[in-house]
């Protein structure tokens, strides 16, 4: 980085005082508050996920009120943001605050480590940002501006880089304000140091930027090269009986634990789809159907695979329906299917049953 660290500093903060978005988790010191924005923020644009805060924060105002509930209801709350294992830990560590520790967050980074889902950079931004406390963060957008300010040739998404950027995060952060400074790096990549096209011309503390000295800010941070995104074709079987269908709550662990869906699963090697929705149906619920008309083709993408949902009619002709590869079954009408929290590629289709 060129020049004086605490000019940088200096001239950073006074640009985010002036320049900050008005966003409804900046607007308290509440750790509840502070932590559940930063738990819906880190897989969620700032736009799509400030409605989600603002109902979530209606339905459980409190930390108390969170602990409470049921986890179900946390994930009928959550759902359509994904990423359901933030909404289980974000449960699980309510109670654990609760009951553990009188229902006050920890205040060092190192102790808020310890709860379910917290990892150094959720930890870093809840105790400088809520407590006051000198605790680094380094997430997408300010390991691209420390890669900037640095001119880093290294890949960010390597191990020893990510070492090398907290490092750099942790000697620029000041001992006051040191909540504001993260926020400040944070808000300075999402809106000016931004992937492509970075608004130099714009950017407060551009005299201090290595890569924008040698016009390197289009080629920087590196990256190493990603892997072929897998996409599955996935049968759904609807299996309808006197006005309601089969659904199966998806164990607690695990990928959308604790969600409701349609049984199903991929396609093997060679087999139609016929064939798959009776063998799955076989394997997950010890039953045999008939396979009927084909009610929709869903397409849906997850951050590391994508899926074709192709969703079928089907009538159970023998055999009681066991949870097998579910915690529980349940026959549903239509009108209910809003009680149940549901993946987001189920939502695709659910308005056609």
């Amino acid at each position: 980085m060129n020049g004086n660290p605490r000019t940088f500093q200096k001239t950073l903060l006074a640009w985010f005082e002036a320049e900050a978005r008005d966003l409804p988790w900046r607007r308290t010191k509440d750790p509840y508050r502070v932590y559940l924005s930063e738990i819906m923020l880190q897989q969620t644009r700032v736009d799509q996920g400030t409605p989600y805060y603002e109902r979530f924060l209606e339905r459980f105002p409190t930390l108390e009120a969170l602990a409470e509930a049921e986890e179900e209801a946390v994930l009928k709350q959550w759902e359509g943001l994904g990423y359901y294992t933030r909404a289980r830990n974000l449960h699980r560590t309510a109670r654990i605050v609760m009951e553990q520790y009188g229902g006050r967050f920890p205040e060092s980074a190192d102790l808020l480590q310890l709860l379910p889902g917290i990892g150094k950079y959720t930890a870093g931004a809840v105790a400088s940002i809520a407590f006051g406390q000198r605790a680094p963060v380094v997430d997408g957008n300010v390991k691209r501006v420390l890669a900037r300010l640095n001119a880093l040739a290294e890949p960010v998404d390597l191990p020893v880089t990510e070492e090398t950027l907290w490092t750099l995060a942790t000697a620029l952060l000041p001992s006051r304000q040191p909540g504001d400074f993260n926020q400040a790096m944070m808000e300075l990549g999402a809106r000016i140091c931004t992937p492509k096209n970075p608004a130099c011309d714009q950017c407060p503390v551009c005299r201090h930027c290595e890569a924008y000295a040698g016009n390197l800010q289009a080629s920087l941070p590196n990256k190493t090269a990603k892997k072929a995104v897998p996409q599955y074709e996935v049968v759904v079987a609807a299996i309808y009986r006197e006005g309601t269908y089969l659904i199966g709550k998806r164990p607690s662990a695990g990928f959308l634990g604790g969600l409701w869906e349609f049984p199903g699963g991929k396609l093997r090697a060679g087999e139609t789809h016929q064939q798959a929705l009776e063998r799955e149906c076989r394997e997950e619920l010890g039953i045999e159907i008939t396979v009927g008309g084909l009610v929709a083709v869903a397409r849906h993408a997850y951050t590391h695979f994508k899926v074709t949902l192709n969703v079928y009619r089907c009538t159970l002709v023998s055999g009681t329906p066991e949870a097998r590869a579910h915690t529980e079954l349940r026959w549903v009408a239509p009108e209910d299917f809003g009680i149940y929290p549901f993946p987001k590629g189920n939502h695709k289709f659910l308005n056609l049953l």
